[in-house]
Formats: structure tokens, C-alpha cells, sequence
């Protein structure tokens, strides 16, 4: 039997900002307006959900305001629980990014992923983490110490890969060696090179690795930031490196997909990407 995934991203632009409510409130703004849409998605019956990267805040990152140190929380914490109840609900699969709290201090951009029956499975936290021009992410983030899981869900293994990341192609490797299925990759980008760049180092990591990604970008310009317009343009790709859906630019959308994960199997049949891996030619490198 072939094994159909209904796959669901979505893209969102801020209904409310800094100097406009306090940080708990444009928080929970934020996950009003997410609701009607992971509701959809549920009715429209997606097995895995994806929401973009620190889905419930801005992207603070073009700032330095210490001020947003108050909006990280624990994971598993109550983001996770209350997104948990929607999982357990539609029976759906949902990975949900967002700003954690391990301690005093030690603050990471990480994604919780929640099991169909509302079980939280585990986090992967960013690892890449930038600091320039205008993303001055080490200010707020520190980089991730949990490698790269992969998580079983009831529908598929699942990996997460959060913006930056995907600059980078080991990680992007290591997700595939460890067995994923679909890699997930919530980000925060801006219009500019990197318009460019999303339609190319990701389906690079597909086809590479032979797995599906769903690529999630926000829209829309934040104030009082303005560090450009996030564009939006949230896609799935396929193990061949295919685009074979797409949202819009600027509109706040759920996209959804089905796809095959026996494509895998095809594909990775073809080019034994594994079989023909020579790790030990790569010491030298490493070592360097």
C-alpha cells in the first residue's frame, strides 16, 4: 500500500507588535490568529502540521532588547501543551517552534515535536546561529547541544531544521543518515539573497539525501524592526529536489500537500546515496 502523507504549513504575518501590548499579549495574538488555521488544517485532515520558526512572537532578532529574554519558556511548557490539545483533537502531528527556556541564561530557538494523541516526542534546538546584518541571533540564542534527532512519528520520522541551518549541508546529511522521512524547516527570512537562496540549498538537501522537506517562511514586514519583507513562498520538495507546492508571497495561508513516502524508496533505489557514502575519505576534513 502506498504510504500517502497529508502534509500542512503555515505561513503568518504579525497581528500585533512591539509598543503595541505587552510581550504575553502580542504572544497571545499571535496564537489567535494561528488557530482558525491549524482548525482548518485539522478539518482539512493534515497528518503532520508545521508553523514557522518562534511561531507565537516577532522575529526580535534585528533588535537587541533584552525585554524579549521573558518570552522564552520551557519545552515541554505551556506553548507545547496547549498546541498538544489541538494534536490530540485532529489527530495530527504538529511541529511547533518557539523560544525556550532551559535556565537562567541558556536560551535556544528550538522545535518541539507532538505526536498525533497530543505526546510530546521530543526537541531539536537550532544549531547554526547567525549574528549579522541585522540577525543578531547569539544575543538571544544559544547554539543547539541536542545533534540532530529524528523523531518516529504515528505518520512518518520526522527531522527538523530551523532557517539558518539550511545554509549548511552536514546537518542537512546527518538528518538522512539518522533516517528521516520529511525534514521540516520553520524559518524567519527576508527578501534579498536569500529569495534566491530558498529555492536552492533546499531542494539541494532533498535530492542529496533523498528525503521530503516542507519550508516554511513568514510574511509580511515587522515593525519597529523593518528589516526587510519576509516573502512568504512556504514549499514542499520532493527526494528528487522538485518544488511541488507553493504559497503565495504575502498572504497569511495554510499550505497543504499529499505526497508519497514510498518515493523514497524509488529514489534512494537509484542513487544509493548511502550504499556509495565514503566516510573515510572525509577524515581530512574533519580534522581541519
Amino acid at each position: 500500500m502506498p504510504r500517502i502523507v497529508k502534509s500542512g504549513l503555515i505561513q503568518m504575518s504579525l497581528p500585533m507588535t512591539e509598543g503595541q501590548g505587552s510581550i504575553e499579549e502580542i504572544k497571545e495574538a499571535m496564537v489567535q490568529k494561528h488557530i482558525p488555521l491549524i482548525e482548518e488544517a485539522g478539518r482539512q485532515g493534515v497528518q503532520i502540521l508545521c508553523l514557522q520558526e518562534i511561531f507565537n512572537t516577532p522575529y526580535f532578532c534585528p533588535g537587541q532588547d533584552k525585554a524579549w529574554y521573558t518570552s522564552a519558556e520551557a519545552v515541554p511548557g505551556p506553548t507545547t501543551e496547549r498546541m498538544a490539545e489541538y494534536a490530540k483533537k485532529y489527530n495530527m502531528v504538529i511541529i511547533v517552534p518557539v523560544y525556550e527556556r532551559e535556565a537562567a541564561g541558556f536560551l535556544y530557538n528550538t522545535a518541539a515535536v507532538i505526536d498525533a494523541d497530543g505526546t510530546y516526542l521530543g526537541k531539536y534546538r537550532k544549531n547554526h546561529i547567525p549574528h549579522t546584518s541585522g540577525f543578531w541571533e547569539k544575543f538571544f540564542f544559544k547554539p543547539g547541544n541536542l545533534g540532530y534527532p529524528v523523531f518516529q512519528t504515528k505518520y512518518a520520522k520526522v527531522g527538523v531544521y530551523i532557517c539558518y541551518d539550511r545554509h549548511f549541508p552536514d546537518g542537512a546529511r546527518v538528518l538522512g543518515l539518522n533516517g528521516a522521512e520529511i525534514v521540516y524547516n520553520p524559518s524567519a527570512t527576508v527578501a534579498g539573497l536569500s529569495q534566491y537562496l530558498w529555492k536552492l540549498e533546499q531542494p539541494a538537501h532533498a535530492a542529496a539525501n533523498g528525503y521530503f522537506m516542507g519550508c516554511i517562511n513568514r510574511v509580511g514586514e515587522e515593525k519597529p524592526w523593518n528589516l526587510g519583507r519576509f516573502y512568504g513562498s512556504s514549499y514542499f520538495v520532493d527526494p528528487r529536489g522538485q518544488i511541488f507546492a507553493q504559497a503565495s508571497e504575502d498572504k497569511d495561508e495554510l499550505l497543504v500537500a499529499e505526497f508519497d513516502l514510498d518515493m523514497i524508496e524509488e529514489v534512494r533505489s537509484t542513487w544509493q546515496f548511502f550504499r556509495d557514502r565514503r566516510p573515510e575519505t572525509y577524515e581530512k576534513l574533519v580534522e581541519l
